[in-house]
């Protein structure tokens, strides 16, 4: 690995990742998102016993007690009023989410916080933490034993790793006598049962919460598109309509279209740095069979040294002609402050980009009204078209095994995480959390802050979504992924040698992890996998 990669990963994570995005590159902040001044009577709807008032709508997000936010708050208000509840909860939160707990939203409301705390009467300390830097905060805590955090916020696919290290706590008992309510299919998690599993639990057990949705988006850039002399060009050249590419031949045809360096235009920008890129091989490479081209086989031998495994090498390294040439060390920064500026044709990016960028609000943005959202390129295989996005990073909440009271911990996340009081929080443009529930996609104030024409595309990529790695061993199989995907870029690795290196690799740590382990883990993540297949036409 070169120097400019190695320097490129350290100061994207000191940048604060995400957060960055907006302040270091674009010069984006929340602050510009100002939601219409609406308030409301300052008293609950009939019925209800919690949730914020002081906006219009805000009954939308007020709850009974037989729902989920209610039995959470009527349990902790009990457990403050027998005396048993913790003098504070302490929340390890990434620092670019905290202004979504911590900042009202929208005008004349609470915090999320400050809403919590009048409710239960038990106080929320907030301990920010590094953007990037998660997973590591949390493994120091649980190896020194060191007890600075009730509640940790990491990604999601650390759990398994998280749940054997018996650092977080096991949630079934809780789950069970409080009734989150993660499958209602109306308000829960895209597939239900299925989605709770992936998103949730280790091997059959509940040791997280969901609290985010970075469920990777493609974006392009509406005034190209619809250009006429652009779209004549195209059709010259090509043959067919310039349009949202629904192939990955149609995508680089298109990228290559729209590669003017020299004018300040890139083709296609979704990344190729180490520790973001190999996301963008996963959509390659796992739209290469029909209904998936999965990583592993049922026995748990790895895939990926295959001939799928070096097609999709060989297409990310050729796809660099369409990118910037410093592709190899962009992270979220320089994407979003590229793609701001008019930058770029296409991109893939978490779906907060729009919210961001196509903003009047934002005068740092060159594409205000001229963005629009596309599902993942995919793949014609017999007569359907396989179109496939990843998740990646989406932070996940877990009950330290330090904590000082499990069960308020529990309440508090089960509140939290429940579809009313979720959609309000992330509806609010004060931090990174993004909608993920079923209810999102369709709740007025996401949809405002968020965009209706981006959030309809967003439920249909959610649909056609697979998760990367989340078993035991899911850093040191990413880690091996990426250094040799970054080997192959840099032409330090032939495709064939890279797809060889992993392969060997990810043995070594199938046989560290435990073969029996894995091949659960394994067997739990494929079904959620996607089965959606489209029409070609």
């Amino acid at each position: 690995m070169s120097a400019m990669i190695r320097m490129s990963r350290r100061r994207l994570l000191a940048s604060g990742g995400k957060a960055a995005v907006l302040v270091a590159a674009a010069g984006i902040a929340p602050k510009f998102i100002r939601p219409s001044r609406a308030y409301a009577a300052d008293a609950l709807a009939p019925g209800m016993i919690g949730g914020p008032t002081g906006f219009d709508g805000s009954e939308r997000y007020q709850y009974g007690p037989d729902t989920p936010e209610g039995r959470a708050i009527e349990a902790a208000k009990a457990m403050k009023g027998a005396g048993k509840a913790p003098a504070k909860i302490v929340l390890g939160l990434s620092d670019g989410s905290i202004g979504q707990l911590t900042q009202p939203f929208p005008a004349g409301a609470p915090s999320i916080k400050d809403l919590w705390e009048k409710e239960t009467g038990i106080p929320l300390e907030i301990v920010g933490v590094p953007n990037g830097q998660e997973f590591t905060k949390t493994m120091q805590d649980i190896s020194t034993r060191g007890g600075a955090y009730d509640i940790y916020a990491v990604e999601w696919n650390r759990l398994g790793d998280l749940a054997e290290t018996g650092g977080i706590l096991k949630l079934d008992d809780f789950v069970a006598q409080y009734k989150p309510e993660w499958d209602d299919p109306e308000r829960g998690y895209v597939d239900g049962a299925k989605g709770v599993s992936l998103l949730n639990q280790y091997r059959g057990s509940t040791y997280g919460v969901s609290l985010d949705g970075d469920f990777q988006t493609w974006v392009y850039r509406t005034d190209l598109f619809g250009d006429a002399a652009e779209k004549k060009a195209f059709s010259d050249k090509h043959g067919y309509e310039l349009a949202p590419p629904k192939t990955w031949k149609q995508h680089d045809e298109i990228a290559a279209f729209f590669q003017r360096p020299d004018k300040g235009l890139f083709g296609s920008t979704d990344l190729r740095n180490q520790g973001w890129g190999y996301t963008n091989w996963y959509q390659r490479y796992v739209s290469m069979a029909s209904p998936n081209q999965f990583l592993f086989d049922d026995t748990g031998k790895p895939l990926i040294n295959s001939e799928q495994g070096i097609a999709a090498v060989n297409e990310y390294i050729a796809s660099l002609a369409h990118h910037s040439p410093d592709a190899i060390s962009w992270g979220w920064p320089e994407q979003y402050g590229n793609f701001a500026k008019g930058g770029a044709a296409m991109t893939c990016a978490f779906s907060n980009l729009p919210k961001f960028l196509d903003n009047a609000g934002n005068k740092d943005s060159a594409v205000t009204g001229k963005i629009g959202s596309m599902l993942p390129p995919g793949r014609e295989i017999d007569g359907k078209l396989i179109s496939r996005s990843v998740l990646w990073l989406n932070l996940s909440a877990s009950v330290s095994s330090q904590a000082k009271n499990p069960e308020a911990c529990y309440l508090f996340l089960q509140w939290l995480g429940s579809s009313r009081i979720y959609a309000w929080m992330t509806a609010n443009p004060g931090g990174y959390f993004d909608p993920f529930r079923l209810s999102d996609f369709s709740d007025p104030l996401v949809r405002q802050t968020y965009h209706a024409y981006h959030m309809d595309v967003v439920r249909e990529t959610v649909a056609r979504t697979v998760p990367t790695i989340n078993y035991p061993g899911a850093t040191a199989f990413h880690n091996a992924l990426d250094e040799n995907l970054v080997a192959a870029l840099t032409k330090a690795k032939t495709a064939e040698q890279a797809m060889a290196d992993t392969e060997a690799e990810w043995k070594k740590i199938a046989r560290r992890t435990g073969e029996e382990k894995l091949l659960e883990a394994i067997k739990a993540n494929k079904e959620a996998w996607p089965t959606v297949l489209d029409p070609v036409s």
